[in-house]
């Protein structure tokens, strides 16, 4: 997208790209993720202002923008540049942190100790793979796959596929695509799954719970979607997958969670996000004398102590027994 379109879309949007770059940085180098946060969120808050902000002081009066990055919105407008991002961009290991930290599973640790031992740049990495875990190999690999953004065309016909392959291995299985997809997002960076079957529950031993996601792991392998895998364990499984049929032939990120029947509608309700409504939604419970988390919603007594797990059945009985208007999943773009 030109600069030009995107200025047309979005109005703040070169205020949005300083403050990511200083988010990234942040959680990659200075790893001050309280910083990381405030930086992302209030991109985010910019992105969806419909007109253009004009001055610090009108930032400051949107939610999750302080005095400290009013400052630098004021120091933008009236520069066009932001002293602190020239010397981020001037520093060398910064730069090169930056860089490794592009790959999957290397973090801020350890692309540190990379580049103490001289590594500083992806062509530097790829010298030293010997170096790298199973984890880092894979991500090294696919790096620049990985940064490209998956249509939500495509993401439909993953989802379609994804839902084929797990009906064909059982029925039952209820499965749900979770995260930005399902708030109506036009593109998303991966794909999350969440599985469960009625006869999983939390409390129940004997379900065989790997035979299951196992078996669904055989069924989705089978022909050339997919193509490595990151993790299998007894209840995830992370595999990268390429749509048969499609033009442009790129690695896709799934994250396949299998989770018990009883804690499925709190699941979803976490991953389907964003995390600042998730954030708005347990403070709200909180005020009511609810607690909930990605397992379940439970009651507070009057010590504060949670109580026993409330079942639900719904996304929508956990909105109403916290009080709290139903939102759908396109409403929670927070």
């Amino acid at each position: 997208m030109s600069k030009r379109k995107a200025q047309d879309q979005n109005p703040n949007s070169d205020f949005c790209e300083f403050l990511s770059e200083l988010a990234e940085y942040e959680k990659n180098v200075s790893r001050q993720i309280h910083k990381y946060n405030a930086y992302r969120k209030a991109a985010s808050v910019l992105a969806k202002h419909p007109t253009r902000i004009k001055s610090g002081e009108e930032a400051r009066k949107l939610p999750g923008i302080g005095d400290k990055i009013g400052k630098k919105i004021d120091e933008f407008i009236k520069t066009g540049k932001l002293e602190k991002l020239e010397k981020i961009r001037g520093d060398e290991t910064t730069k090169a942190i930056q860089q490794l930290t592009r790959v999957s599973r290397i973090g801020p640790a350890a692309a540190r100790k990379f580049v103490d031992e001289g590594i500083t740049s992806l062509e530097g990495l790829k010298q030293v793979q010997d170096k790298l875990n199973h984890h880092q190999k894979i991500g090294f690999k696919y790096v620049e796959e990985f940064e490209k953004r998956i249509p939500r065309e495509e993401m439909l016909k993953l989802r379609e596929m994804i839902m084929e392959k797990i009906a064909e291995f059982d029925k039952e299985i209820i499965a749900t695509v979770c995260g930005s997809f399902r708030r109506g997002a036009t593109s998303s960076g991966d794909i999350d799954v969440l599985l469960t079957h009625p006869s999983f529950n939390s409390t129940d031993r004997e379900f065989d719970k790997k035979a299951l996601l196992h078996g669904v792991v055989d069924t989705l392998s089978k022909g050339s979607f997919v193509t490595d895998s990151l993790s299998l364990g007894d209840t995830k499984f992370m595999p990268f997958c390429i749509l048969p049929k499609a033009k442009e032939k790129i690695h896709r990120r799934i994250d396949i969670r299998l989770i018990p029947n009883d804690q499925y509608y709190c699941g979803i309700l976490y991953f389907t996000g964003s995390d600042e409504f998730n954030r708005r939604m347990r403070q709200h419970a909180l005020d009511n004398r609810f607690t909930i988390n990605e397992y379940s919603i439970r009651p507070l007594g009057s010590t504060g102590v949670p109580g026993e797990p409330i079942p639900v059945s719904s996304e929508e009985e956990i909105f109403e027994i916290i009080g709290m208007e139903y939102k759908q999943p396109h409403e929670r773009n927070l």
